[in-house]
């Protein structure tokens, strides 16, 4: 479980560009919203410098419909071949006891 929520979080990272990206902000508005500069705001994207606590700023910022679709996008084509697995209808009622 921790593996998966830091592996999790290195993905937000180098995808943060990206994300920004979608989400259509302009990156004066996201660098006021941070209390940083847009020069050092600039920096900090191209060098992937953010720490954890402007991450998480970032991301309450940008966080809308698109960016939402783009994150729902990604973790779909990562799904691996047994993600992908369905159940039947009668493996579901043997699971929750219904037969």
């Amino acid at each position: 479980m921790g593996v998966d929520i830091v592996s999790n979080y290195k993905n937000l990272v180098l995808n943060i560009n990206t994300l920004i990206d979608v989400s259509g902000y302009r990156n004066d508005f996201i660098a006021k919203k941070l209390g940083i500069t847009p020069s050092t705001f600039s920096v900090k994207k191209s060098r992937g410098s953010f720490s954890v606590d402007e991450m998480e700023k970032i991301m309450q910022v940008i966080d809308n419909e698109d960016v939402e679709d783009y994150l729902m996008l990604h973790e779909m084509t990562n799904l691996t071949e047994e993600d992908k697995t369905t159940m039947s209808y009668a493996d579901a009622k043997k699971l929750l006891g219904w037969s």
